[in-house]
């Protein structure tokens, strides 16, 4: 089972994964912030408060995001052009 072991969040709203495989992953966040779910996360406060918790990343206020959504829309961050 894919689980996050960290995260960092960047200006842009992605997100900078760790995983329990040991992969380092890039999630842009920004095609999922028009989701009603999600919109709180627009706030660039706000989105900084990401934390992991029981393998995911969440946000105060119950928000969250499944670690396989994370892992299969994210790309290897040694893959990213510089």
């Amino acid at each position: 089972m894919i689980e996050v072991k960290s995260v960092e969040t960047t200006d842009e709203f992605a997100l900078l994964l760790t995983f329990n495989n040991g992969e380092r992953r890039y999630f842009d966040m920004r095609p999922y912030l028009h989701y009603p779910v999600f919109r709180r996360l627009a706030n660039p406060g706000f989105f900084s408060l990401a934390y992991v918790d029981y393998g995911t990343v969440v946000w105060p206020g119950n928000i969250d995001i499944a670690p396989e959504t994370l892992f299969d829309s994210s790309v290897p961050i040694d893959s990213m052009p510089v």
